[in-house]
């Protein structure tokens, strides 16, 4: 946290070092998915030395899941070719808005603008032979999505998971899911809360992220139940996609 002394922003444990997660993701087929393109995109980008991107998957439009999406730029040029990018009719609405300037036909080339397609996600679909199911979750009021691929839910800024998408978590094995901290939050799972949902999931691994600096991870992770601990900067996570 800006100008915070307390422990966790103090501690020299490097997973008490957090960014604002954007998620890679490499198929069997080589396509490379990003989800979210975090304010701390262009730094984690250059840190993982990312080599390209196929698709991003937007959960929601809130400035520390999209305000990275400038840098998308650089895998245009590298790639030479368009980037779709996938959310929700409200996401892809304020995607526009926020970013007026890349759709504005009138907007001088400069340095250049990213190149992307943006498309409307109302169920399932394929990206690089791999079925991509979106999982609605609240936001507090605000419906959003989570993605399941293959055996992988990645469950973030929720505070309530609909009755309708708990079928659409089952045989999940791997779940990254929002744990705020151990107080109340109006739009975030409590840490109690987390662990709730991922018993009620049943997945043999579990990660929490969108956490804040309440929670140390060492002592927060040797208080959780087996199999579930707090994630952290440059994590890696295996699944099947299959």
């Amino acid at each position: 946290m800006i100008g915070c002394e307390c422990a966790v922003c103090r501690s020299e444990d490097p997973r008490d070092v957090r960014t604002r997660p954007s998620v890679y993701v490499t198929l069997p087929s080589g396509t490379r998915l990003l989800i979210d393109t975090a304010p701390d995109f262009r730094m984690q980008a250059l840190r993982h030395r990312l080599p390209r991107i196929d698709a991003v998957l937007y959960t929601h439009s809130h400035a520390d899941h999209v305000l990275g999406l400038d840098d998308l730029r650089r895998f245009n040029h590298m790639q030479r070719e368009r980037i779709p990018c996938y959310g929700d009719a409200q996401t892809i609405a304020e995607l526009r808005r926020t970013f007026g300037y890349i759709f504005d036909r009138d907007t001088p080339a400069g340095g250049g603008l990213p190149e992307i397609d943006l498309h409307t996600v109302t169920g399932p679909f394929a990206l690089g032979g791999v079925e991509v199911v979106p999982v609605p979750l609240l936001h507090g009021k605000r419906l959003l999505h989570g993605y399941r691929i293959g055996s992988m839910a990645y469950l973030t800024d929720c505070s309530a998971i609909p009755d309708t998408s708990w079928a659409l978590l089952e045989g999940v094995d791997a779940v990254v899911i929002d744990a705020l901290r151990h107080r109340p939050h109006p739009t975030h799972f409590t840490v109690a809360e987390a662990v709730e949902a991922v018993q009620r999931i049943g997945p043999s691994r579990a990660w929490f992220t969108h956490i804040c600096h309440d929670l140390p991870h060492e002592e927060t992770t040797a208080n959780l139940p087996r199999g579930i601990e707090l994630a952290y900067d440059g994590l890696l996570v295996g699944f099947q996609c299959s």
